[in-house]
């Protein structure tokens, strides 16, 4: 059962004292980044904004923060986002809402990067929600295809609407199926060696804070 938009919402607002008046910050994509968009646009602290997606640049704009672009941000104080998968030690798995190459950029970009999610998103082991996203050219798909099943993974092309999705980059997703992930770390370097291959969804060793709305109400706060 997933964390409900209450939920969320109450640890949008719980991360506003991450936040300080004239801090430029990083703005995710998904439900929890977006709880936390809202409330933050709701709180009057005067900031600014790096998107990392059309849908989080939009929202932003919707509540009042103003936007910059990466080359106009100079530092980013803290990146705030959400996360699909994280382990007992904060390594991620990203990218069910599109946007994984951004946010990995934009989270590079800053001293701090706090991750938001639902208690159902903690799992023992990555991978266990049984798919890896990773983004690609459109023109490296079937030399994509062949050495990611060489891998042992199962990719197929991400679809909306019987539409293939394109991401902000103008690329392709693929959602790899996996059953068990034994070098997190390994396979991205795997990955990241295929021609073609943009990003992946795996975020290692990069979250400072996990923040994690629990089915209690409680918001845990988990440092690496």
């Amino acid at each position: 059962m997933a964390a409900d938009d209450a939920s969320l919402g109450a640890l949008g607002e719980y991360a506003l004292r991450f936040v300080k008046p004239g801090h430029t910050i990083g703005l995710g994509t998904g439900r929890a980044a977006s709880a936390f968009i809202r409330a933050l646009g709701a709180s009057g602290i005067k900031v600014r904004g790096v998107p990392t997606s059309t849908p989080a640049e939009e929202l932003a704009r919707s509540v009042g923060i103003p936007i910059v672009s990466l080359a106009e941000a100079g530092k980013i104080h803290t990146d705030f986002d959400g996360a699909d998968e994280v382990d007992p030690r904060l390594n991620l798995i990203k990218g069910y809402g599109g946007a994984l190459v951004r946010e990995k950029i934009v989270a590079a970009s800053s001293r701090r990067f706090l991750v938001l999610i639902g208690y159902e998103k903690m799992v023992r082991r990555l991978g266990d929600r049984g798919s890896i996203p990773v983004e690609v050219l459109p023109f490296g798909v079937p030399l994509v295809t062949a050495k990611v099943k060489a891998l042992g993974l199962k990719p197929r092309i991400r679809e909306n609407d019987g539409k293939q999705f394109i991401t902000d980059n103008g690329n392709v997703i693929f959602d790899c199926a996996v059953k068990r992930i034994a070098s997190p770390a390994r396979l991205d370097r795997e990955l990241l060696a295929i021609p073609g291959v943009v990003g992946t969804g795996l975020f290692i060793a990069m979250a400072d804070v996990v923040l994690v709305a629990e089915a209690s109400g409680k918001i845990r706060a988990l440092k690496r």
